[in-house]
């Protein structure tokens, strides 16, 4: 394991402990803050800090450990996290975040500005906790050794209580990734180290030397105010590979007689290490090892009933074993990492071979052999089974993408002076993961949009009958083999002729120009689009929506507004559940081939030409068990040579709150459709999502079918040549 990916993993790491800070600090805030939040703050602080350690990230280890001090006090006088410690922890996690980050983008030095805003902060946590916590010494780039005592060493500060640690690393620890010196190092963080001896016995002869295998280990004296679990603590990334002995202060000699005993090394030689360590005189060493050992302490003098009392458990037992194997884990956790670029491969494999399958499926029809016909449908189904497998490996919950907008909610209600209150139902809906990291920033500005433009003050929405507070609805949920993600408020809704007033004065509509209420809402996601009086630092210049909707077109998406004057807005953003293969409906125009998601399809029926018919008329309307079907005919939308059947098939799709007929000459069945993005140059084409390989080897488009049915709406100025009439389809 090389250092990269050990740092890609502390990286991961630091991020998931980081999102989870950001969580629980915003219950604390909202007065939710119990003694369990504090202790899984401080856990969180304290793995941040442990595992910067290791890599040398001084910065991190520095500002982390003034943190973990406050959070340590909190929890000490388990008092909750006030409202305006919670408020400054908050700064703290985004300066932490901001740490991480650069180290991240591979920055080695902080910026002088980063650093001043570093220290302006924990002076501020300081004075709002009331706790004063130094920050620790900086790290020296590798242990003194060897260290004598503190009386050798007159300037040497020495704070708190003597301990003395007994560690010998496994030969596999460096194989591991694992950088024995990088402990010790983080030791000297919370600790002064007064004695450092390192026991190397175990060494081979220089022709049996395995330049991967670790044969060190060390006796370290050291003084320190922390307990005995902050100094195992050290050790917790380790603890498979190493065995790890702790003597409390003021243990007897008899303890360190049994370490010296349970060592493989000589005691002999073990015992000179801890003389010179400091942890035992040569005299005490010497009675010691005596046929009669005296039990006496190898401080000053054995404590007293009452001290024993006041040692609390730190020092119970007296020697703490901290042998941890492979074999001492009871249960072994059953998830793991997968590197995001090794997965998308994994997929485009499974997609190469359902593209070998059916070609081999389509030979053996041809062929005309029945046992082959017979093996490549079973063939078939496996591999339908494997994608299966695979794209749930990829499926994700949506619900860790709405926990974080509890942050962007609490922010921007501060800075409009807003009461807000954000509701989360169908945090467990699942969808592809790409899509889930994709549509992160369209749902923020829509959640940032809903509470600047949609919310009213305060003042107003009591004036209106409403309570003070304004709320915000995130809700997911399944509807028709789609994901539909929608934000709604309770504000005051969208101003229709607002809207409309704007859109008269940019030359998007026409004086006298009808329009439904969907149609003016739609002018929204007009580029530059905005109806704001003035600019904020939210919005107000126009740019948002239309990215909006682009980025989710991009995901093969549709973007619908619903809005009520005075009770409030929705925006549902309709995607599919993948982004990589999916289960198709192929039809064929002409020799063109097309493929429509199977989700969408609800029935297919025949309809007969008219001998009358327009050739210019992109859809028509069709009877269709006793309502109208608006009809989009492939031929006239993609300008496909040649003349239509006397009968013809139209397939009935449902997008959104829509119901139209996709009218095509044949039907040729269902298919597993790998989705191939198009090139650049018809990255524009609206109506197309992508494209196929078809078993026979020929390419087959695929049907974008909300993007189709918004190019037949659009009016005839912005479609030149092509006019739609799709209304009252809504079912």
């Amino acid at each position: 394991m090389s250092k990269d990916p050990a740092l890609d993993t502390f990286l991961a790491e630091s991020n998931e402990l980081l999102g989870d800070m950001e969580a629980t600090l915003l219950r604390c805030e909202q007065g939710a803050g119990d003694a369990e939040a504090i202790n899984q703050l401080f856990r969180a602080a304290h793995t941040i800090k442990g595992s910067s350690g290791l890599f040398g990230l001084d910065a991190i280890v520095a500002f982390t450990h003034v943190v973990e001090s406050v959070l340590d006090r909190v929890r000490e006088h388990a008092a909750p996290v006030m409202p305006d410690l919670a408020a400054v922890l908050l700064e703290c996690r985004d300066h932490l975040q901001g740490l991480v980050d650069a180290v991240a983008a591979g920055g080695t030095q902080l910026a002088p500005e980063t650093e001043a805003s570093g220290h302006a902060l924990l002076a501020k946590l300081q004075s709002v906790s009331g706790f004063a916590a130094a920050a620790p010494r900086s790290a020296p780039a590798a242990p003194a050794l060897p260290v004598a005592s503190a009386a050798d060493a007159p300037g040497l500060r020495v704070d708190g209580d003597r301990w003395h640690v007994s560690v010998r690393f496994s030969p596999d620890v460096l194989k591991n990734g694992m950088d024995p010196l990088a402990f010790i190092r983080y030791l000297t963080t919370f600790c002064t180290i007064t004695g450092l001896q390192i026991v190397d016995d175990a060494l081979p002869e220089p022709g049996d030397f395995d330049p991967e295998a670790c044969y060190l280990g060390f006796e370290i004296a050291l003084q320190t105010a922390a307990g005995k679990a902050q100094i195992e603590a050290a050790f917790e990334f380790v603890r498979e590979d190493c065995r790890l002995r702790i003597l409390p202060p003021r243990s007897l000699v008899a303890d360190y007689l049994a370490l010296i005993r349970d060592l493989p090394e000589p005691d002999a030689r073990l015992g000179e290490l801890l003389v010179a360590c400091g942890s035992l005189t040569s005299q005490e060493l010497a009675d010691g090892l005596a046929p009669e050992p005296l039990h006496a302490p190898c401080m000053d003098s054995a404590p007293s009933p009452a001290e024993m009392h006041d040692e609390g458990k730190d020092a119970q037992p007296a020697v703490a074993e901290a042998k941890v194997g492979k074999d001492a884990k009871s249960s072994e956790s059953r998830s793991i990492r997968v590197d995001g670029d090794k997965l998308d491969r994994l997929i485009d494999l499974i997609g190469e071979l359902i593209i070998a399958g059916a070609a081999t499926g389509s030979e053996a029809r041809q062929a005309g052999l029945s046992r082959l016909t017979e093996s490549a449908l079973h063939l078939a189904q496996i591999v339908e089974e494997v994608r299966d497998q695979a794209l749930k490996l990829r499926i994700v919950q949506i619900g860790p993408t709405f926990a974080r907008f509890q942050r962007v909610v609490r922010d921007v209600a501060r800075e409009t002076g807003k009461e807000i209150n954000l509701e989360v139902a169908g945090a467990e809906t699942e969808l592809d993961k790409t899509l889930v990291e994709r549509i992160a920033d369209p749902l923020t500005h829509l959640v940032r949009n809903a509470i600047d433009h949609g919310i009213e003050q305060p003042e107003l929405r009591v004036a209106a009958g409403k309570p003070a507070a304004g709320t915000v609805r995130l809700t997911a949920y399944h509807d028709a083999g789609s994901v539909v993600i929608q934000v709604a408020d309770d504000g005051g809704g969208l101003k229709r002729d607002r809207i409309l007033q704007k859109a008269l004065q940019r030359g998007l509509i026409s004086e006298g120009q009808a329009l439904s209420d969907s149609e003016v809402y739609a002018l929204i996601f007009e580029p530059g689009f905005s109806t704001a009086e003035q600019v904020t630092n939210l919005s107000g210049r126009g740019v948002g929506m239309d990215v909006v909707k682009s980025n989710v077109t991009a995901l093969r998406g549709s973007v619908e507004i619903d809005s009520q004057a005075g009770k409030g807005t929705q925006v549902r953003l309709r995607l599919p559940l993948t982004l990589a293969i999916i289960d198709g409906f192929q039809v064929g125009v002409g020799k063109s081939s097309f493929v429509i998601p199977l989700d969408l399809v609800q029935e297919c029926v025949e309809m007969q030409v008219a001998t009358d018919a327009d050739p210019d008329a992109v859809t028509r309307p069709f009877d269709l068990h006793g309502s109208i079907l608006p009809l989009i005919h492939l031929r006239h939308i993609f300008e496909i040579p040649g003349k239509a059947e006397r009968r013809e098939s139209v397939v009935v799709v449902r997008a959104g709150s829509l119901r139209v007929g996709i009218v095509v000459d044949e039907l040729h069945g269902e298919l597993q459709a790998v989705i191939k993005p198009l090139s650049r140059l018809f990255k524009q084409l609206q109506g197309i999502a992508g494209s196929t390989i078809l078993g026979t080897g020929k390419v087959a488009l695929i049907l974008d079918i909300p993007g189709l049915v918004e190019r037949t709406r659009e009016p005839r100025s912005r479609v030149p040549g092509k006019q739609a009439l799709l209304e009252g389809a809504t079912q």
